[in-house]
């Protein structure tokens, strides 16, 4: 079945650190390159970080270049999102899927249920 199931999330203070992970399933992890985005209550979502299939390529939205770091274990079909220094406009719900575009099924655009990130003090 695919799926993708986003974790980690929280409340923490400004200047706190969240780990997120996503577990995928029902398609071949490996070979895609994997994303984070983000979306704020009354904003679009917005790309985070990507990573390529290899590992060797990240990009980071201007944002959170060097606070937010994007991981990925092939053999555990997960990718994750070490986030730093998080500040207030950091609140948001994070979700992962494949970059570019997003994960199709029966026609439509695929989402996980994401993880709710709250930064505030």
């Amino acid at each position: 079945q695919l799926q993708l199931v986003e974790s980690g999330g929280g409340v923490v203070q400004p200047g706190g650190s969240l780990r997120l992970s996503c577990v995928a399933s029902g398609f071949a992890f490996s070979s895609n390159a994997m994303s984070w985005y983000r979306q704020a209550p009354g904003k679009e979502r917005e790309l985070v970080a990507q990573m390529s299939d290899d590992l060797w390529t990240t990009r980071y939205a201007d944002s959170v270049k060097g606070r937010f770091t994007i991981s990925r274990d092939n053999t555990k079909n997960t990718v994750y999102l070490q986030m730093n220094s998080l500040k207030p406009e950091d609140t948001a719900v994070y979700f992962c899927n494949i970059y570019p575009g997003t994960i199709i099924i029966n026609g439509y655009p695929y989402w996980g249920q994401g993880t709710q990130v709250t930064v505030s003090s």
